[in-house]
């Protein structure tokens, strides 16, 4: 009889306890697609008391994650805990130390620690598998370490976070602020315990770390990773990208340059009619582009039970068939430290100040602009107070260096009250 495929898992919050239920309801399914039974041994969280919705009775307890991770009865170990220090990090080491098999959502971890994870697990000739780690139920990982394995990978791009896409979509949609759909997302349970992960681009930030590695054979580097949220978004800036044909997402690109690997996670003005553009609510999409392929575009849902748990059974299902891949698709050592590279392609950029309300301002802004060598394609002035009139400039293509020379000598006159809001229109 073949051996069953037995599995500890630790943490059963929301995607811990959509693994369970699949593993329960799909037993036949999963046993006739792998060719042997999944079965859980033994289970882990921080209260055993708590009412999770479904019976856990038929499963060992542990209290202690890494004592889980080390049983006899566990050949693949399951951390769905999170946290890129502490519990999940020594649990997977002991694990993989343990001679186990690992299977991962924790995006955090992976972007700041995989380098050293991914030498220790192939160095044990063990395997980590995350596919849950990047846009949910999406298979991406799968799609970059094999379906695209024949393709040199020229750019990796996407709305990675679902929150975010879902306060810039519902501020268009319904007029409100960005503040009311902070907290209508709060209330609704779609931030993280610190909403700074996801307003912030940090979430987001780590899952574009993790691609680029895949993409261009690189060690993760999530301190190179560019990174501005959404906070500063206003619903001006909604409305008059709406009115240019373009919608605003907070877009993570990665692509190597010859200076080094470009890897940013900003918000930016996308075609309305592209497929990003027209991504709506907390829904994912990535596209890869590649030599072969030219491009692919893989959307889906980015979280929640059952597409992320869907991701975490595919990881366990490759394991139970023997399929056995690196951590990033090729051996770890031969990953090279690319050099981080700011974006340096010319592109046309959407400017919001407030001006003061005095004689000479607008020809101010404009000089110290064609100063930088930036050259203005559209400019608007709408509705203004006593002190300060809103101007909103769409330039000619620049660079962000250019951009940035003007946006300092802004700061040094009088007439640009505050920062300016600067967005690149990316081509898509």
């Amino acid at each position: 009889m073949t051996q069953p495929l037995r599995i500890g898992i630790a943490g059963l919050g929301t995607v811990g306890i959509g693994v369970v239920k699949i593993i329960r309801r799909q037993a036949d399914l999963l046993k006739a697609r792998t060719g042997r039974p999944i079965v859980i041994s033994a289970v882990s969280a921080r209260d055993a008391s708590k009412d999770r919705g479904v019976s856990l009775s038929g499963f060992d307890w542990e209290s202690d994650p890494v004592a889980l991770a080390t049983r006899d009865d566990v050949d693949v170990f399951v951390e769905l805990m999170g946290g890129s220090e502490g519990a999940a990090k020594d649990a997977i080491e002991a694990a993989l130390a343990a001679g186990k098999d690992v299977v991962t959502a924790n995006k955090a971890l992976l972007a700041i620690h995989g380098q050293a994870l991914a030498e220790t697990a192939e160095a044990a000739g063990r395997v980590i598998r995350y596919e849950a780690a990047v846009a949910g139920g999406i298979p991406v990982i799968k799609a970059l370490t094999e379906g695209l394995a024949g393709n040199e990978i020229t750019r990796v791009m996407g709305v990675m976070n679902g929150t975010c896409n879902y306060i810039l979509t519902n501020m268009e949609a319904r007029g409100l602020g960005y503040n009311a759909l902070f907290d209508e997302c709060a209330e609704l349970g779609y931030l993280e315990a610190d909403p700074n992960l996801d307003v912030g681009g940090i979430d987001a930030a780590h899952k574009l770390a993790i691609l680029a590695a895949i993409a261009f054979g690189t060690q993760p580097n999530f301190d190179a990773v560019e990174l501005e949220g959404i906070q500063h978004i206003t619903l001006e800036d909604i409305r008059q990208a709406a009115d240019m044909g373009y919608r605003i997402k907070l877009l993570g690109v990665a692509r190597p340059t010859p200076r080094g690997l470009e890897q940013r996670m900003k918000p930016c003005l996308v075609p309305r009619d592209s497929a990003l553009g027209q991504l709506e609510g907390g829904t994912n999409m990535v596209v890869i582009e590649g030599d072969a392929v030219e491009q692919v575009v893989l959307r889906g849902p980015g979280a929640g039970e059952g597409p992320t748990a869907s991701a975490v059974l595919g990881d366990i299902c490759d394991l139970a068939r023997g399929l056995r891949l690196a951590t990033f698709g090729q051996p770890a050592t031969g990953l090279t430290r690319a050099a981080p590279a700011s974006s340096g392609l010319p592109a046309p950029y959407y400017l919001r100040m407030n001006l003061a309300d005095k004689p000479g301002a607008l020809a101010k802004v404009a000089s110290i602009l064609g100063d930088a060598g930036v050259s203005i394609d559209r400019m608007r002035q709408y509705g203004h107070d006593e002190a300060t009139a809103p101007v909103l400039i769409v330039t000619h293509k620049t660079t962000r260096q250019a951009l940035d020379v003007a946006l300092e000598a802004f700061s040094d006159t009088d007439v640009v009250a505050g920062p300016a809001v600067a967005l690149r229109i990316e081509t898509v």
